[in-house]
């Protein structure tokens, strides 16, 4: 570490982003899997909304939903790997003070974002399946835009307090940050000051706001599956259950790598570094890259869009 990086400051102008610590040999062979994930990422997300923007039968709650969490999954994806291939690629490791804080709270609001459109998911699921008959007047297109501003404002204002307490501490042991990307705790651990505020606040946003989002969640699918198991017939229990599948399977893409990590961070102490740093980043971007396959493959509305697409441009 050179001496520069030791030298007291308050605020440092830049950041040392090391992307995967004792794997910098390696970095330009990891660099193909993240790339070939940020590739599918945003050719998936891209389009997922440019298929519902030109089928008018896909003008609905869900898939108005579906592209609020294809525009959250591209901001995710793009605030984190431009970089960090820039660092694989290019040993391109220096990020400016407020870059670094900006790429936080754009990977922050992301992650809070893609919690809310997941609840405003389970909503529309709800309503449909539980009180189908008032489902289009319920969820129509203005309650629909209020839901998404709700959800949109929710996550800005929750990801906001995490770079304003970051720019509050003083920075004296170090501008390194042994990750690829600028994670809220792992700047937080180089400020030489009392941060528990930083930290119970993280844990605020992942139990008090994320937390409600799960249980929430778990409400309404015991409600919806109250309502499936009372059909007569067990093929429309199955028909009216499938309708639900690629909101499961986009949930459980969500919270179970992101449940994974938190516990590999909090408990695997004896796990080596670079394993926690490869786990973490690839829970983080798996979701965005995951979701626009779920949705393409089991909707069969976009399924059937795209394939007629590609049919015509062959043709």
């Amino acid at each position: 570490m050179s001496d520069s990086n030791k030298n007291n400051f308050t605020n440092p102008s830049t950041f040392i982003l090391l992307g995967i610590p004792g794997l910098e040999a390696s970095h330009v062979w990891i660099s193909i899997p993240f790339c070939t994930m940020y590739t599918i990422a945003v050719l998936g997300n891209f389009t997922i909304l440019f298929i519902v923007k030109i089928e008018p039968s896909l003008h609905g709650p869900m898939y108005y939903f579906l592209c609020m969490l294809a525009i959250s999954d591209l901001v995710m994806s793009m605030s984190i790997v431009p970089k960090m291939l820039s660092i694989f690629w290019f040993n391109s490791r220096e990020i400016d003070f407020n870059a670094c804080l900006t790429q936080m709270y754009f990977i922050h609001c992301s992650s809070a974002m893609d919690s809310g459109i997941f609840v405003a998911m389970a909503l529309d699921r709800y309503v449909a399946i539980c009180d189908p008959l008032r489902h289009s007047t319920i969820l129509t297109n203005p309650v629909v835009a209020k839901i998404g501003l709700a959800v949109l404002l929710r996550s800005g204002l929750i990801a906001l307090p995490l770079p304003f307490l970051v720019r509050q501490w003083p920075y004296c042991r170090t501008n390194i940050i042994r990750q690829p990307y600028c994670a809220h705790m792992a700047v937080v651990k180089l400020a030489c000051a009392d941060t528990s505020v930083s930290s119970y606040y993280g844990l605020f946003v992942l139990f008090g706001v994320m937390g409600l989002d799960v249980i929430f969640i778990t409400v309404s699918y015991i409600q919806i599956l109250r309502d499936i198991f009372s059909l007569p017939t067990k093929d429309a229990r199955l028909k009216t259950f499938g309708t639900c599948g690629s909101h499961l399977c986009a949930i459980l893409t969500y919270y179970i790598p992101g449940l994974f990590s938190s516990l590999i961070y909090r408990f695997g102490q004896n796990i080596a570094l670079h394993f926690h740093i490869l786990i973490g980043t690839i829970c983080l971007l798996l979701p965005s890259m995951l979701n626009p396959i779920i949705y393409g493959v089991r909707t069969k509305q976009i399924r059937d869009r795209v394939l007629r697409l590609f049919i015509r441009k062959g043709t």
